[in-house]
């Protein structure tokens, strides 16, 4: 009977060992009994608040699991205002998140060994590699810390396409572009009462700076690259040479005529755009692709399906083109925290995201709302228009089935093939770290004289006081700087 009792409990003891014992990754998921784990993510946007932002995440999440690999996407609040200064002040006090949209403010961070360089991760990925833009292998080459892969991202010029059709001149002018042919075209526009009497108030709009007009006429007027060559060939910041200052007289004369917005300085992009749709503002820029499909879903919603856009070319003069590309780095993307617990499952997410499954997702939007399945080709509904992508859009989209109709409309079609068709590449660097305060300082300068020349509150030959104080208060050793790296 002892010897009995005996042996039974070490059957026992040894089952409860068994039972104790840690379970491997493949045993407990074998189980489904591992816990998710947790990825912290912060996107511009993106709110945890939001029903529809973790509808999305929900869908990721499950599409991961589905793949084998259990994750909780939690997503972090942000401040309401300037993005990029409330994301510093959140990392900048240690609280990182393992996932990180940045929207300009990332040197800063990356400069203190806060954030993983991508390279090897990317080498390793199963479908990111395949997916890399020319310009996206460029940057990361230079600066391994921001992914962005999305189309050419040159914001083009749009307007109304049966306005466009009503100024019997328009298709003779935009054919040769020059300047002058360009100034001619606003100036009928303005002036052209096609929305009725007063509308549009004013040829052209933008977003609080000259950004989205100079991606129509800066290389017209000579601007091809942000570093050019002087008549002794060496390299100069184009803001300070003569054809920064002929495009300042070139905008001055629009603001002083009421061509341009005169509120253009103070408006924001949702201002911007409802100028446009309300027939304020005739001509807007936005950025090449899904951008400008979107713009064309609203201003046919809001003035009649007949309405569509017209995509606009840049002016031609010494050049022409959009901006150039700048590839010395992504100026927005994803990075992930150097101080990261989780950094191969932040992104294995960020990979799933560019394969099929992912790409249905991120680029489609929810079955049933923004498309359905239909005869096994998915349909895009009327809503498909208000959804964009939060991660990845590259040029060759793969989502296993096909699309009985084109992603994009023929506004969105157009502005894309016309990026691609003009695309030149910059000539620009990473400013080092110890001239970094110098060139935010020279940066302001010239956004405080090239405003107060435009409206009118400087004359044009205050232009040269400013190179004068550009090169005295940084701009010399910057410009030192650029001739020894852009050899």
């Amino acid at each position: 009977m002892k010897k009995s009792i005996a042996l039974m409990l070490v059957i026992i003891s040894t089952l409860s060992l068994v039972s104790c014992k840690p379970k491997t990754d493949d045993e407990v998921g074998k189980n489904n009994l591992i816990e998710p784990i947790v990825v912290r993510m912060v996107m511009k946007d993106v709110s945890p608040k939001d029903p529809i932002a973790q509808k999305y995440i929900g869908l990721i999440e499950k599409g991961l699991a589905q793949e084998g690999t259990k994750v909780q996407i939690k997503l972090e609040e942000m401040p309401s205002g300037n993005y990029a200064e409330k994301l510093n002040l959140k990392l900048l006090g240690k609280d990182i998140p393992d996932i990180i949209y940045f929207q300009g403010g990332d040197q800063q961070i990356s400069q203190q060994g806060l954030l993983e360089d991508l390279t090897p991760y990317i080498k390793k990925s199963k479908y990111i590699k395949a997916n890399l833009e020319q310009q996206n292998k460029k940057r990361l080459a230079n600066y391994p810390y921001l992914l962005w892969i999305k189309p050419l991202a040159s914001k083009v010029p749009v307007m109304r396409s049966d306005w466009f059709n009503k100024l019997s001149t328009s298709k003779k002018l935009m054919e040769d572009p020059t300047i002058d042919n360009y100034y001619a075209f606003l100036k009928q526009l303005k002036d052209s009462n096609l929305g009725g009497k007063g509308s549009p108030a004013y040829a052209l709009t933008a977003a609080g700076n000259t950004l989205e007009i100079d991606e129509i006429f800066d290389q017209a007027f000579g601007n091809k690259s942000t570093w050019i060559k002087d008549k002794n060939g060496k390299y100069i910041f184009n803001k300070v040479s003569n054809n920064e200052k002929e495009k300042l007289t070139f905008y001055n004369k629009l603001y002083k005529e009421g061509i341009l917005d005169p509120e253009f300085l103070t408006k924001k992009w949702d201002t911007k755009e409802k100028a446009f749709y309300e027939n304020q503002a005739a001509i807007i820029a936005g950025t090449a692709g899904k951008v400008i499909d979107i713009y064309e879903g609203k201003i046919k919603k809001a003035n009649g399906n007949a309405t569509g856009l017209t995509v606009l070319p840049p002016a031609k003069g010494k050049a022409q083109g959009y901006l150039p590309i700048d590839v010395s780095k992504e100026n927005r993307g994803i990075a992930i925290s150097s101080t990261s617990k989780n950094k191969d499952i932040s992104f294995k997410i960020l990979d799933f995201l560019a394969s099929e499954k992912g790409q249905m997702i991120d680029r489609l939007g929810f079955e049933g709302e923004h498309y359905v399945i239909k005869d096994n080709k998915i349909q895009l509904t009327e809503k498909s228009q208000e959804w964009y992508a939060k991660f990845w859009e590259p040029s060759k989209i793969s989502l296993g089935k096909e699309l009985a109709k084109p992603l994009l409309g023929a506004a969105g079609t157009k502005s894309l093939e016309d990026v691609n068709k003009l695309y030149t590449e910059d000539i620009n660097f990473i400013i080092p770290e110890e001239l970094s305060v110098k060139w935010d300082s020279i940066n302001n300068l010239y956004k405080e004289y090239s405003a107060d020349i435009i409206t009118g509150k400087r004359p044009i030959s205050d232009f040269d006081k400013f190179v004068t104080q550009w090169y005295e208060n940084g701009g010399e050793d910057i410009t030192k700087h650029a001739n020894e790296v852009l050899k």
